[in-house]
């Protein structure tokens, strides 16, 4: 049987190990992109997966002033297009890194 001292040791190496792979983990969303779109990709939104905005492309057949509060609606559109599937794409990525801690389906830790 394991001393205290041993059990405690491994306990801390074991969340050593988890914080760095959860570290790496954020690392990769902030490089993996998305793109959302709107107005049949009139409008699109590139974004991170942690939800950072990379670029934005608007349709110049969109750029008339009469029509702005369209355009603006379509933008606000791509970005939660953007942003659904930057969650997705992250919830994807921390399942993966937590399937490799041998920690339970579903466990949530705070991050």
């Amino acid at each position: 049987m394991k001393s205290m001292e041993e059990m405690i040791k491994a306990a801390q190496q074991a969340a050593e190990t988890i914080q760095k792979q959860m570290n790496e983990t954020q690392s990769k969303l902030d490089s993996l992109e998305v793109e959302g779109s709107a107005g049949g990709g009139l409008v699109k939104i590139r974004a991170s997966a942690k939800g950072r905005v990379i670029g934005v492309s608007v349709d110049d057949s969109l750029l008339v002033p009469a029509d702005k509060g369209i355009l603006e609606d379509l933008i606000a559109a791509a970005f939660n297009d953007a942003r659904a599937k930057a969650d997705e794409v992250a919830g994807a990525e921390l399942a993966k890194a937590q399937s490799g801690m041998g920690l339970p389906p579903g466990f949530k830790l705070p991050f």
